[in-house]
């Protein structure tokens, strides 16, 4: 908050009024001067010291509460809420004293406590929003701190002095080299600032090595830097031009911040120049210039804004040659508070810190979408941890990459303000699985897994010995993406073969589905297989006909289209269709009968769109009756044993028509099948269309 009132008050501002408190005996009035002078951190000294002379107690209150508007502005919540909880004990009367406690208590995290405070000067003031604002931003505050976004936010212990630093910007768009504020010792301004008694602020530079390890940082070499304050820099994606806030320190003169800018010759920067809409009697900080150069973000108090601080925007004439006069980005941005330190991203999106929005703390960072031509709205707070109870500002993001750094004095800062590294870690998923033989449940190695996006992107892999197969982050290359559905499928190909090296399996028929959409976590799918193998002869749902007809029931249809689905999972399969008949009616009226039961499957898929050379129709008749590969239990309740040959001297001996009706005409009906095999997997569709030859490019040559 330190830094936060610099802006507010003037970054650097040379006072009229300097006091020697030793020298003076009406310390009231002296610290009345130097607190309107903007000199909060001397006027607590004398402030402290009028309270001792003071006789009255209203006065003794008035002082009580100046002192905690002091630390207050200079940002110490801690004796701010000690200070203001004073002053309501001494009876104070203006309820802002209930307000600014409850403030002080929420930038210290104490939400709950602030909670009650806001509801007392509900009650003391209820004809302002405040109160009930802030109840409401610490209920939120709240519920962000227990919700985190991914985001994650480290300090830059590297680059961060006991003394304020704040406010970085990267030098160019290689993004290895940063400016930032600070009032360390080895700048060129050397006085101290009365309003927070901190150095007056320097630009300073580190670099980062091929380590990966920022260098100590430096100041900027004049004439960047002077005696006066510099601070706030941003920088052109060319890094050919720096814009920055100072402040001249003319003797007896007020001087407000003013933004400057300086083009580089050479290797370094040249004379700095105002930039000739600011004029003296406003403040104008922060600058931020857009990607292409020709737009300026800044916060200023000109006339016209909606609170302390709005911000504003200044359009580059190339034909003029000069910065055009400022824009108030006006109400869709702006509120009765204070919004500050703007940060326009490359593709649009505003970024800035107010304290008159729903908030955790002090200053919050906040992003506002594009919306057209010089519009931005939907303003929405960045939630924890990009912002915190303390005063989160100054955000920069390089280039479109989801990091960047921002300032904060939240717990764990080193000085009065630090720069906060922050990043947003991918949403990493997952998806793997086992791949095994239905039959033998064995694992089947080289199995191809296709995963196809609805964001159009498509990969394989094949499974290893143990049939496992895995999509994972593999370096840079995220094979499941955000907001994303997806269809998973096997391809086994001619070369798998079963573990007694036999034809190989069906592709499944399966088409697992998952989905990424709505995840704002990252999560591991599975998804499992078995694959049936391929037999001499494969039985499939029963195809049905009455007695001696060779005309498709309707429920036959329903089986052939589980054929027809198995055919279009294999598409280089060709099959021959099988039909056997029981053994009722003479050998060469079965076999007749069979192989025009045969044909009518096969006309059935053709008309189904498959072709007539994947397929091969045979009639048995009653030659090759069937083998049960599972036991069979009968309508009687008898069970038939697994491995039985259902032949008729089979049948006449263990369930004779004569014996039981119903059981004899169920084996009748296992007979009257009709199976198919795998002729070859090789088959090519003389009517795909053929792939278009790839064209050489330059690369290529």
């Amino acid at each position: 908050m330190k830094i936060i009132t610099k802006l507010v008050v003037g970054l650097g501002v040379t006072l009229l009024f300097s006091v020697n408190a030793s020298a003076q005996k009406n310390y009231s009035d002296d610290a009345k001067k130097a607190f309107e002078s903007g000199e909060y951190f001397n006027s607590i000294e004398l402030y402290k010291k009028a309270y001792t002379k003071a006789k009255k107690k209203d006065e003794k209150a008035l002082i009580i509460f100046q002192t905690a508007e002091c630390y207050r502005r200079i940002g110490d919540s801690k004796q701010a809420e000690a200070w203001y909880t004073k002053a309501i004990k001494a009876n104070y009367s203006d309820p802002k004293a209930q307000l600014y406690l409850a403030q002080a208590k929420k930038a210290q995290e104490k939400y709950n406590e602030a909670l009650i405070e806001y509801k007392n000067y509900t009650k003391v003031n209820p004809s302002d929003p405040k109160g009930e604002q802030g109840a409401k931003s610490c209920e939120l505050a709240q519920k962000w701190k227990d919700n985190p976004t991914r985001y994650k936010v480290e300090n830059m212990v590297l680059i961060n002095s006991k003394d304020p630093d704040f406010a970085a910007c990267y030098a160019d768009k290689k993004y290895n080299k940063l400016y930032f504020t600070s009032m360390r010792p080895g700048g060129i301004g050397s006085a101290t600032d009365a309003t927070i008694g901190e150095n007056y602020s320097d630009i300073f530079e580190t670099s980062m090595d091929k380590n990966m390890k920022w260098s100590t940082p430096t100041a900027i070499a004049a004439p960047i830097n002077s005696k006066d304050n510099e601070g706030n820099p941003s920088v052109t994606k060319k890094g050919d031009m720096i814009f920055f806030t100072k402040c001249v320190d003319e003797s007896k003169k007020v001087t407000l911040n003013q933004l400057w800018c300086a083009q580089k010759k050479g290797n370094v920067w040249g004379d700095p120049e105002k930039l000739s809409f600011c004029v003296d009697s406003f403040k104008y900080a922060a600058p931020s210039i857009s990607a292409d150069g020709t737009t300026l973000f800044f916060c200023s108090n000109m006339t016209g804004t909606l609170g302390g601080n709005d911000i504003f925007m200044s359009k580059y004439d190339k034909k003029d040659k000069k910065w055009g006069n400022p824009i108030n980005l006006g109400p869709n941005i702006n509120t009765p508070g204070e919004e500050v330190w703007p940060f326009i991203h490359d593709d649009g999106t505003l970024y800035f810190s107010s304290d008159g929005q729903l908030g955790m703390g002090g200053l919050d960072i906040f992003k506002a979408e594009k919306k057209g031509e010089d519009k931005w709205a939907n303003v929405t707070n960045m939630k924890y941890p990009i912002n915190s109870a303390a005063d989160d500002f100054a955000i920069i993001f390089e280039g479109k990459k989801e990091r960047g750094y921002l300032s904060s004095n939240r717990e764990g800062t080193k000085g009065a303000d630090d720069i906060w590294s922050f990043v947003l870690p991918p949403l990493i998923y997952t998806l793997d699985g086992i791949v095994t033989d239905c039959k033998f449940k064995e694992p089947i190695p080289g199995v191809t897994i296709k995963l196809v996006g609805s964001d159009g992107s498509s990969v394989e892999t094949k499974t290893d010995k143990a049939g496992h197969y895995s999509f994972a982050e593999n370096g840079q290359d995220r094979y499941i993406n955000t907001n994303t559905s997806y269809t998973i499928s096997t391809d086994v190909g001619k070369d798998v073969k079963t573990a007694e090296g036999k034809d190989g399996f069906f592709n499944s028929s399966e088409k697992a589905k998952e989905t990424t959409v709505g995840e704002e976590v990252g999560k591991a799918f599975t998804h499992n297989f078995c694959l049936v193998p391929i037999e001499r002869f494969v039985r499939f749902p029963d195809v049905l006909y009455d007695l001696g007809s060779f005309e498709l029931r309707p429920q036959s249809k329903d089986s052939l289209d589980f054929l027809y689905q198995t055919l279009v999972d294999n598409p280089t399969f060709v099959i021959e269709l099988s039909s056997h008949t029981d053994y009722r009616d003479t050998d060469d009226k079965n076999k007749i009968l069979s192989e025009n039961r045969a044909k009518s499957c096969v006309d059935y898929l053709i008309s189904k769109g498959i072709p007539a050379e994947r397929m091969v129709a045979k009639g048995y008749g009653e030659s090759l009756p069937l083998v049960l590969d599972t036991a069979k239990t009968l309508p009687s309740g008898k069970v038939i044993p697994k491995g039985t040959t259902l032949t008729e001297k089979w049948i006449d001996k263990n369930v004779p028509i004569a014996k039981n009706k119903d059981d004899y005409e169920f084996v009748m009906q296992m007979n009257r099948r009709t199976v198919f095999s795998v002729l070859s997997k090789d088959y090519v569709n003389p009517n795909a269309p053929k792939e278009e030859p790839k064209k050489k490019t330059e690369d290529d040559e």
